[in-house]
């Protein structure tokens, strides 16, 4: 990838973002795609772009999935306020910036050039929801919601979707869901790697 200084213009795949691109940004996008797992990696095998704009949705985690594994290509994240369980999750996963979803078309130009050039950058919401998260009392995998909690506490105990499931009153799939939340959440890529994670955290019987 040549490093973007040496060149007047950049090129981004976007996942789920209406990017403006003109001359005065020097941005060009190659390609705009649904923020789907698969249409993205698709699309950064074929345009091996400068930078991924990738739009989170709280109801869609496959935005943390594409972090992951969108690597050498650098993201940049765009989340809706009050999302600070994703701005922790896509940190973990790797995004090199992350902007609010309403940042302008100059802010959002500039975020990329700086995520292009290899450093990191964050926007003031962003930053203040993580200054937050970091002088809370600690807590394991702070990212999970209280229910996630409960269930990766018992993936640490060995137990099954069924034998969650039966323990917490939920139905299997209603298990199955949240396992694979979790499984976005922490970078886990099995409920395997997510049991000894936990396990290694603390979590569990064994411990």
């Amino acid at each position: 990838m040549t490093v973007h200084t040496l060149r007047e213009q950049l090129t981004v795949v976007t996942a789920g973002v209406r990017l403006a691109s003109s001359p005065t940004h020097g941005i060009e996008v190659l390609e705009s795609v649904a923020p789907e797992c698969d249409p993205v990696l698709r699309a950064l095998t074929a345009a091996r772009p400068d930078v991924l704009v990738l739009r989170l949705r709280r109801a869609d985690l496959s935005g943390i999935t594409v972090i992951g594994q969108a690597s050498p290509t650098p993201v940049l994240a765009v989340a809706e306020p009050g999302a600070s369980d994703l701005v922790i999750a896509a940190m973990r996963a790797g995004a090199r910036g992350l902007v609010h979803h309403d940042a302008s078309p100059a802010d959002l130009a500039r975020a990329i050039r700086v995520v292009a050039g290899g450093a990191a950058v964050f926007g003031a919401d962003a930053a203040d929801r993580l200054y937050g998260r970091l002088n809370a009392p600690t807590r394991v995998f702070p990212e999970l919601t209280e229910r996630e909690h409960e269930v990766i506490g018992l993936l640490a105990d060995g137990l099954d979707n069924r034998a969650i499931a039966a323990r917490l009153a939920l139905a299997p799939k209603t298990v199955r869901n949240i396992v694979s939340g979790i499984l976005a959440k922490i970078g886990a890529a099995d409920r395997g790697e997510a049991m000894v994670l936990a396990r290694q955290a603390g979590l569990g019987r064994l411990n």
